[in-house]
């Protein structure tokens, strides 16, 4: 064992409240379990100029640099514009393996979009970082625990999209502010993805009073998770925050419908589907949209409103509302047909809100 310095801590180790001085167990002989979550101090051994920040707990972005030693997760990416990644089978102080986001999320590397984000950035163990000599994971230290039922009837909005930026954090976020100027208390959750924190804080940013994400059940990624336990997670955090009985709840998905986080076993999940009464669309072409649309309705959660990049002009509202019966919104330049449709489903009963 040996104290070491940490120059940067990864957001995705927010709960266990690491400091920059923390103990490591390094002895070179040592074979750690490759187990998600697992917490390292990790040397970087080289200079980026692209994606090459990391998420601090705080929410800042700190650049990396050669020789900088930082505080990782281990966990899985799928990213269809970023790093796709899996846990190491062994791992010892001296190997090296990849960052693969961020928020701190670690792994090894085996395919990138280079066009997006450059070479992913090596990274050599150093050890685990423990406490009672014990390594650290981050699970260790939850808000709330997956859950096989759901009590919670607060009501729910999703936004769902066709990939990772596809418009889905700029319609939750203005979504948000409308409500909540109407006298709405909002919850926030963003239930798929790989660990950051930067969506919450915009929900934050925003208006949510409360927001969770499924770093807070000691997860540091939902890629290639079964279909039961990111199920498991979301009915967890949904009753986490309606304890003190939110108005609605927005949830927001990382990645795609068709990506590997699990967000079509979130929205098939029958305790789920009965509690949302808002569900938005992001997509980036019409093409796009409307396999997002007819998805969703094969699912038994259709869509409501369609969002995102393919809304930007004329020409796909136009197609939307030719070959969808849905709502087109654009968050920069945003209407108000959605709010009857909320105010048909469950504002009705929202004095707050009609008095406003």
């Amino acid at each position: 064992m040996a104290k070491i310095q940490i120059d940067k801590i990864g957001s995705v180790t927010k709960n266990l409240d690491l400091k920059h001085s923390e103990t490591i167990l390094d002895d070179p002989k040592l074979v750690f379990t490759c187990e998600m979550g697992q917490v390292y101090a990790a040397e970087v051994l080289e200079d980026k100029s692209i994606y090459n920040e990391m998420e601090l707990p705080s929410g800042r972005m700190s650049k990396l640099k050669k020789g900088d030693i930082i505080a990782v997760a281990l966990g899985e990416r799928m990213a269809l514009k970023g790093f796709v990644g899996k846990l190491p089978t062994t791992l010892s102080p001296g190997h090296v393996i990849h960052l693969l986001n961020f928020g701190g999320v670690a792994g090894e590397c085996y395919s990138a979009n280079t066009k997006e984000v450059g070479e992913p950035l090596r990274i050599r163990i150093l050890g685990a970082i423990a406490r009672k000599k014990q390594p650290l994971n981050i699970n260790q230290k939850t808000l709330y625990q997956p859950q096989t039922s759901m009590k919670s009837k607060v009501p729910i909005i999703i936004v769902t999209g066709t990939s990772m930026d596809s418009g889905k954090t700029t319609v939750a976020t203005e979504i948000i502010k409308t409500l909540t100027r109407i006298g709405m208390k909002l919850a926030g959750a963003k239930l798929t993805g790989v660990g950051a924190l930067r969506d919450i804080y915009k929900m934050q940013d925003y208006g949510v009073y409360n927001s969770v994400s499924f770093m807070d059940a000691g997860i540091p990624s939902t890629a290639n998770i079964d279909n039961k336990t990111i199920t498991n997670v979301a009915h967890g955090a949904l009753d986490y925050l309606s304890q003190d009985n939110p108005d609605a709840i927005i949830v927001e998905f990382g990645d795609g419908l068709m990506g590997r986080y699990g967000v079509d076993s979130i929205l098939s999940a029958p305790e789920i589907q009965k509690n949302v009464r808002l569900h938005i669309g992001c997509a980036g072409d019409p093409v796009g949209a409307i396999g997002l649309a007819k998805r969703c309705k094969e699912i038994g959660l259709p869509i409501d409103v369609i969002s995102g990049p393919v809304t930007d002009n004329i020409v796909g509202k136009t197609i939307i509302r030719d070959e969808l019966d849905v709502i087109a919104f654009n968050a920069f330049s945003p209407t108000n047909e959605w709010i009857d449709l909320v105010i048909s489903r469950w504002l009705k009963d929202f004095k707050p809100a009609l008095s406003a």
